[in-house]
């Protein structure tokens, strides 16, 4: 063991005030495993705009005791340090039922309180979209959730919002870095005495569910309905407020999927909790709607912030919709309200990740709405709405293609609950008029054009092969000069490449005479291409995306390069093959992936 290691090794021995995970270091150094204990030890899990998440072991670089110990110091002293009358106004902390959810929450609230600041406490589960709700309502200083919402089993999470009920973003990421690694020496902490102290106020549901009645339109037709609804909680916290929100919204109870529905924090029959994936088209949902006789199924992930939803088809098939068709279909029954409500369309606006689709940007060009795109992220997207709604607009709506929706003023993050019973009312009004969801979704490719998406990624672990590629990217011709415009590809699969905008290095073509992107930079590579055939106007959005994969944080940093592709046109056929010629190019003249080793999921 290297004297680097060793001093490592020796401060966690000192400093964890757990006896369980003390021994986990100490037999690793009896048994010499130096390997492991490298991997546990460095380096250490860094807060960033996401919070903390990581695998639930011993260890700097891992989530544990004295890691939420150590950053609940350090949050505490930023927070008292930057938001005004912190001490009075209090903190909001919430968790789920992942394995050590309940304690981390106690040892994050008797932190706070060992400072002398009041916290709101729920001792029951909750979903996250009620810690910033509460926020909000509270006036809170800030809040906590513990969670690692879609996450594997292995891991856990703390996931911070700022004083104004958004996710964090800079410079609280970094300042709140900077203080935890200030606040390292852990205070000693009574937990047993914490359910006693008079700081401690508990917090419920009550307004929340004010707020999810408020977005009810058609409490009638609902109660009408012959439509029969599935619902899988994947095994998380969504059961009790979703039976709530149907009731609220007079729909007939859901038929939940029972294997699923009670909180399990080791997921037994999923291979991975994340309705993105097969999980919302299981055996087991499936099964159960098929016997229940049901036109719907809806999916929220584990921690209930994210929405999937499948409609059974004419053929007996069951069609699961993307995060993008959903965002169509969320947008479309926001713009028919703000119509029917008789205020200008000139005051109503919608937001969405730049990854996601381009449909609604279409709808807000034919319709006369404003839209506007941001990074990718909620932390973004209710940042985004909030300077909206400064400017003098309306903004009911936002989404992200990775199933998170966002509706209405009262909650400007992701809510699962929300967007399930709103698709919900959606297909009921629907089905009064003789639709369904996926044969209204093709009345609005008819009205706006046809929108196909294509979204995947290559795998490469080496930095320096994708820090070649995206170099590459940006001198695809050569004659690139140092210090000078990018040289970017000037075609793909026969199209013409119209405007090119790189987060990494701050290039728009599109936004002269700066030629500087109005969106902040991005962290890791991040170039957005689009493209068009100007003679039957078939067009292409096409971005490619590293963030910096980094093993102290799980977060939405992998050895990936993602793309995000979007063809639209009027012809559904053409579209498809120009993604599956796009697709083509990308991989054997972009990547060059044979090249360049590159894995393909």
């Amino acid at each position: 063991m290297d004297s680097a290691l060793k001093d490592l090794v020796e401060q966690w021995l000192r400093l964890d005030p757990n006896e369980a995970t003390r021994a986990e270091v100490q037999k690793l150094i009896d048994e010499e495993n130096i390997v492991e204990l490298k991997k546990r030890m460095s380096p250490r899990i860094e807060f960033g705009t996401a919070g903390l998440r990581g695998r639930m072991e011993a260890g700097w670089a891992r989530m544990n005791d004295l890691i939420i110990i150590q950053a609940s110091q350090g949050l505490c002293a930023y927070v008292l340090g930057n938001v005004q009358d912190a001490r009075t106004r209090g903190v909001v902390i919430g968790h789920d039922h992942r394995h050590h959810s309940d304690k981390w929450a106690k040892l994050t609230a008797a932190v706070f309180i060992d400072h002398g600041v009041p916290v709101y406490f729920h001792h029951g589960l909750v979903h996250t979209p009620l810690v910033p709700f509460t926020v909000k309502a509270q006036k809170a200083a800030c809040g906590v959730m513990i969670t690692a919402s879609h996450n594997p089993k292995q891991d856990n999470g703390y996931k911070v919002y700022w004083e104004n009920a958004r996710q964090i973003i800079e410079p609280h990421d970094k300042g709140i870095s900077n203080s935890i690694l200030a606040h390292q020496e852990p205070r000693p902490l009574n937990l047993e005495s914490l359910l006693g102290s008079p700081l401690l106020r508990e917090f419920d549901d009550s307004e929340y569910l004010k707020y999810i009645s408020s977005l009810c339109h058609y409490r009638s037709l609902n109660e009408q309905t012959s439509l029969k609804f599935v619902n899988t909680s994947m095994h998380g916290v969504s059961d009790p407020p979703m039976s709530k929100a149907f009731a609220l919204f007079g729909l007939p109870k859901y038929i939940p999927v029972e294997a699923q529905q009670q909180p399990d924090p080791e997921f037994p029959t999923v291979k991975f909790p994340n309705p993105e994936e097969k999980g919302l088209c299981s055996d087991l949902a499936i099964a159960t709607a098929n016997e229940a006789g049901a036109d719907y199924i809806l999916a929220q992930d584990p921690d209930s912030d994210r929405f999937a939803a499948a409609e059974k088809g004419l053929d007996g098939k069951w069609i699961q919709f993307t995060g993008d068709q959903l965002g169509t279909l969320f947008a479309s029954a926001c713009l028919d309200d703000y119509k029917a409500s008789g205020k200008p369309l000139a005051k109503l606006a919608m937001v969405a990740s730049t990854v996601s689709s381009k449909m609604i940007e279409a709808m807000a060009h034919s319709e006369g709405f404003r839209f506007a795109e941001c990074l990718t992220g909620f932390k973004y997207i209710g940042n985004t709405a909030l300077s909206l709604v400064q400017e003098g607009y309306e903004v009911p709506f936002g989404y992200e293609e990775a199933i998170g929706f966002m509706f209405g003023s009262d909650l400007r993050d992701k809510d699962g609950v929300a967007a399930s019973v709103m698709f919900a009312e959606l297909v009921v009004t629907l089905n009064k008029a003789g639709k369904t969801a996926s044969t209204h979704l093709k009345e609005l490719y008819e009205r706006y054009g046809y929108f196909q998406t294509s979204n995947s990624y290559f795998i490469c672990t080496e930095q320096a092969t994708i820090n070649a590629i995206f170099a590459r990217l940006r001198n695809f011709d050569g004659q690139a000069i140092s210090g000078g415009t990018p040289r970017y590809p000037s075609t793909i699969a026969g199209l013409e490449v119209t405007r090119v905008r790189d987060l990494t290095v701050g290039y728009d073509s599109g936004n002269p005479p700066s030629y500087r992107p109005t969106l902040p930079l991005s962290s890791g590579h991040m170039i957005q291409f689009r493209a068009e055939n100007k003679a039957d106007g078939t067009k292409i959005t096409l971005t490619t995306r590293h963030v910096l994969y980094l093993p102290r944080q799980t977060s939405g940093t992998e050895p990936k390069i993602k793309y995000y592709l979007e063809g639209s046109g009027k012809d559904a056929v053409a579209v498809g093959e120009l993604l599956r010629k796009v697709v083509q190019e990308l991989s054997d003249v972009w990547m060059e992936a044979d090249k360049n080793g590159l894995g393909r999921p």
